[in-house]
């Protein structure tokens, strides 16, 4: 009996010294989180990113005006996404990513999410405690949180096993009195009997609750990061949220065992680690809590997602500020619904290092034709259009001095590729990408379309592909959309003069090399450069001249 008292103290002893551990433990690491917080701010975090965990969230919503799988990846959406994640949790992720493949139509929304970045931000100490908070949840099992609200959670266990579950408890802490009360050999064989079943089952069922051992120890944290936000700010009234935090409760209640675990023996080289495992392992405590979880979850499961929201939008709204602070210059954009024009000023692409920025200004009956030479900048600008847009209509910031325009729903044809697959050449690849655009802008659409197309029709003879672009581009302008094209065909430029304003990047020699300076000018292309760039290549000098002398003669026939 005194053995068995002087056990029981022994485990207190160690548990409370784990949790004193423990306890500074958290506060050394809060207080680095802390360094690391105001290290990194406006600048970009360059670290590897899970796209299948982080577009979750975005992959659930079934609604429209998503950006297009086609669209996004002709934007290097990820990349873009790579560059404005500041965020500190892994929600914050999932909830930026969604945000950013979700262009907006509603200028109310967009000066709601700004009037947030501004309250949010001003106090910067208070934003960084916030920043703290929010990095509790930047373990990688917090991404599996938005799993228990996008989904119907089936039960664990059979009816029998959960019974068994709920019981075996009892049955072992009435074996163990049997044993110390009266010692006997039933007792000690029965008690030997649960432990060894026990342990199997622990084990047996750790592959049905793996889901649930990443997502519910998160979901706890969030609550109480949820928590510390509704105490500690004032940017909402928050009377939904208390709401949903109170109807928690009960769940939290239920996963009281996880709390103790999070919290008493986070540290896994801690003694209290390892015995907390074992009552664990023996009691089926695992087994237990979650199965008597998942059942309640489908009534808390909008309660979740509402918290889940709520947590994660604080952090993207921080991670927009970060952004802004750190780009060479922004604007936020000004959306205008009348006289359809479209003007920014000194653009740049954000991805783009040192990125010289252009002015453009254009009308909705009116396209803009972009020609240059080889590795003049005329693609690079045309992408910095779409993701300026797409910024622009996401988190109300615009890489440029000035952004005028409408709302406006963005189609591309940039990266196509050929498929073996489906036996489509590269031209029958980009005719059905522009037949799609064609087909989602025509003059009844309530929202017009902002119409980027690289190397039109590129992949088929000269005069069909230049017949057929300029058929193609002026029905679409006439149908009242922003349409920005690059091409090298000169010819077509000529053809669409009436429709298009015709600008072009250009490049000058020095000695062998070119020398680009990215800038747009109003005007046709006044020269090429595909021969010059073999020739700085090391081309041997009689390939190049031979190539010389055969563009001279085309070109002359041509002008006859």
């Amino acid at each position: 009996m005194y053995y068995f008292l002087f056990t029981l103290l022994f485990l207190a002893v160690v548990l409370t010294i784990s949790y004193i551990v423990t306890y500074f433990g958290k506060l050394r690491e809060d207080e680095n989180k802390l360094t690391k917080i105001k290290s990194k701010w406006a600048k970009p975090v360059n670290s590897r990113r899970n796209f299948d965990l982080i577009k979750v969230y975005f992959e659930a919503d079934a609604g429209s005006g998503k950006l297009s799988a086609a669209v996004a990846n002709d934007l290097d959406i990820n990349s873009v996404f790579n560059f404005i994640d500041r965020t500190n949790s892994k929600p914050g992720k999932q909830y930026l990513y969604k945000k950013l493949h979700n262009p907006e139509t509603s200028l109310e929304k967009l000066l709601a999410l700004d009037d947030k970045i501004e309250v949010l931000n001003k106090d910067k100490p208070n934003r960084e405690l916030i920043e703290v908070q929010l990095s509790k949840l930047n373990h990688t099992d917090a991404y599996f949180i938005a799993n228990l609200f996008l989904k119907e959670q089936p039960a664990l266990f059979a009816p029998v096993l959960t019974f068994y579950i709920k019981a075996v408890p009892f049955l072992i802490i009435a074996a163990i009195v049997s044993l110390v009360i009266i010692p006997n050999p039933i007792s000690a064989i029965v008690l030997a009997v649960f432990v060894g079943y026990n342990t199997i089952l622990h084990f047996g069922n750790k592959k049905k609750i793996a889901a649930y051992t990443s997502s519910l120890p998160q979901l706890l944290i969030m609550h109480k990061v949820a928590v510390w936000l509704v105490k500690n700010l004032g940017v909402d009234k928050n009377d939904a949220i208390k709401k949903s935090l109170t109807n928690l409760v009960g769940l939290k209640r239920s996963l009281s065992i996880v709390n103790i675990e999070s919290n008493l023996v986070a540290e896994s080289a801690t003694p209290g680690y390892a015995i907390f495992q074992f009552f664990k392992t023996i009691f089926l405590l695992d087994s237990y809590v979650f199965s008597n979880s998942i059942k309640h979850i489908g009534n808390y499961r909008e309660d979740i997602h509402a918290v889940y929201d709520y947590v994660a939008e604080f952090d993207m709204l921080i991670a927009i500020q970060s952004v802004r602070e750190g780009l060479p210059f922004y604007n936020k954009p000004e959306f205008i619904g009348a006289n359809a024009k479209m003007e920014i000023t000194d653009l740049y692409h954000p991805l783009i290092d040192k990125c010289v920025a252009n002015s453009l200004y254009t009308r909705a009956d009116r396209g803009a034709l972009i020609t240059g030479s080889n590795m003049s900048g005329k693609t690079t600008f045309i992408k910095a259009i779409g993701v300026n847009t797409l910024l622009a209509q996401t988190i109300f910031t615009s890489c440029a001095k000035a952004y005028k325009a409408p709302f406006l729903k963005i189609q591309t044809s940039i990266k196509t590729i050929d498929s073996i697959e489906e036996q489509q050449s590269y031209f029958q690849a980009q005719a059905s990408a522009i037949l799609n655009i064609m087909d989602n802008s025509e003059r009844s659409e309530e929202v017009k379309s902002l119409v980027i197309i690289d190397e039109i029709f590129r992949g088929t003879n000269t005069i069909e592909r230049i017949a057929a672009a300029k058929s193609v581009l002026s029905h679409i302008t006439a149908n009242e959309n922003f349409v920005f094209v690059s091409t090298h065909d000169l010819e077509l430029a000529e053809l669409l003069d009436e429709d298009f304003a015709i600008y072009s990047f250009e490049d000058s020699k020095s000695g062998k090399t070119l020398v680009f300076d990215y800038r747009l000018k109003e005007g046709l292309l006044k020269s090429t450069n595909g021969i010059a760039i073999l020739a700085s290549m090391g081309y041997p000098e009689s390939v190049i001249d031979d190539a010389n002398i055969v563009s001279e003669r085309m070109m002359l026939k041509y002008m006859e």
